[in-house]
């Protein structure tokens, strides 16, 4: 599977993490992605793919791309035998300047790209993507017409600045001290959030505080789950459970047991880091 990733050029490395390409045969039908403190575009310009957000939710097909902001749980991805498409991976903050509506609208509901930024656009910039003479000249395109689509985005500042102390402490943080250090209310605080990124500071603190501690395990090796939990700064061990519970839909040892089958059926795939198998 081809995986083409960079980081664009200021201001755009301010709110995005890379843009990538994805190209070849998915090393699964299906592969589950747990929630990370991340939104994403992704374009498609292969057969359709499909999402489900959640289990009470059925799946839906996504033919030119989706949208989806910080989510709060696991996603389930269908691949087509040959996937193909070109993406953004933002910084929580870094989607809602190129959304026409609030953040909270689209949490845990992708929409596709065309209900973002209407069809005209939408195609135009698939077509255009599409016949690029390459991965690298691809991604250019794609830099090119967020930096053409980037707005003033009001309160984008305070969002950002009290997300980077959260991220800095991976989450484990005083959530009423942010609106003090911030200088505003935490209901100003907390409305900011949901309008910009989807999801409240509390919420975040806690995705980010889970994503560290999934980037800790080595599905290679043994776990110390106690130790793991304390790091972590969970309470005890049963609330770490319950979070990774929620946040996967899988226990964290049936979570270490699917990610050393992916380990051990696609060594070295360019998606080993993040996303699993369906189960």
């Amino acid at each position: 599977m081809e995986y083409v990733s960079r980081v664009p050029r200021p201001p755009l490395d301010g709110l995005i993490d890379d843009l990538y390409y994805l190209e070849g045969m998915p090393p699964y039908a299906r592969l589950t992605l747990p929630p990370m403190p991340s939104a994403v575009l992704i374009l498609n310009l292969g057969p359709p793919f499909r999402i489900r957000a959640g289990t009470d939710i059925g799946a839906a097909e996504y033919a030119d791309g989706c949208v989806i902001t910080t989510p709060t749980r696991a996603l389930e991805f269908g691949y087509p035998p040959g996937t193909r498409s070109a993406g953004v991976h933002f910084k929580p903050w870094g989607l809602a300047p190129f959304l026409p509506m609030p953040a909270a609208e689209l949490c845990d509901r992708p929409v596709t790209v065309e209900q973002a930024w209407g069809r005209a656009a939408s195609a135009e910039l698939r077509d255009r993507l599409a016949t690029a003479a390459g991965p690298y000249e691809m991604l250019t395109l794609l830099e090119e017409e967020l930096l053409r689509r980037l707005r003033e985005t009001a309160g984008l500042g305070l969002v950002r600045h009290t997300s980077g102390v959260i991220a800095a402490a991976t989450g484990a943080v005083a959530i009423g001290g942010l609106s003090v250090a911030a200088g505003v209310s935490s209901t100003h605080l907390t409305q900011r959030f949901k309008e910009l990124i989807g999801v409240t500071p509390k919420r975040l603190a806690r995705t980010y505080r889970f994503a560290a501690t999934v980037l800790a395990i080595d599905p290679a090796g043994p776990t110390d789950w106690s130790d793991l939990a304390d790091r972590a700064g969970y309470f005890d061990q049963a609330h770490f459970g319950h979070e990774f519970r929620m946040f996967t839909g899988l226990t964290p040892t049936r979570y270490v047991d699917v990610r050393r089958r992916f380990l051990r059926e696609h060594p070295g795939h360019a998606l080993n880091v993040g996303p699993l198998p369906a189960v």
